[in-house]
């Protein structure tokens, strides 16, 4: 399970359930392009760690996960993925100290914790993700005015 599963559960339950059994809009939607480029732009000389099912941004001595955004306020969703990736090298037998999320649009950067409640919160999420993912329907839409930016909102909401 990646990132991104854990990104679209803690955003949108539905949006995850979609995202399982193959659709994906996000490759039409200028908003994923744009935050691939800041991706690509911000920290040129960082490298990618690839682990399979997940791609950390990248993981700097003493084992500490950082991941960019390029939207420009910290949201759950952020902290929730970098959470999983310290889970998931925590796993592999890295000793994690934690984790920061960068936002280069407005030069700031939110620290996340990697201690005990931090593991549990990330297990927990990921158990939730798999319950939405082996659901037989698709969890309700959100309002609306939730969706806004979202390249699923056609999906749900078009006519």
């Amino acid at each position: 399970m990646g990132g991104v599963h854990i990104t679209y559960l803690v955003h949108c339950p539905r949006q995850l359930w979609l995202y399982a059994r193959g659709y994906r809009p996000e490759q039409r939607s200028d908003l994923v392009a744009f935050g691939e480029v800041v991706n690509e732009t911000t920290f040129p000389r960082r490298r990618d760690v690839d682990l399979g099912e997940a791609k950390i941004d990248w993981v700097t001595t003493g084992a500490v996960v950082h991941e960019t955004k390029s939207s420009r306020a910290p949201a759950p969703a952020h902290s929730a993925q970098v959470r999983h990736y310290c889970l998931l090298l925590e796993r592999r037998g890295v000793n994690v100290r934690g984790g920061v999320v960068h936002y280069p649009l407005v030069r700031r950067t939110v620290d996340v914790l990697w201690d005990d409640d931090a593991r549990t919160r990330a297990e927990d999420a990921e158990a939730d993700a798999q319950a939405v993912i082996a659901a037989a329907t698709a969890p309700e839409r959100l309002t609306r005015d939730q969706c806004r930016g979202c390249s699923y909102l056609d999906y749900c909401w078009g006519d």
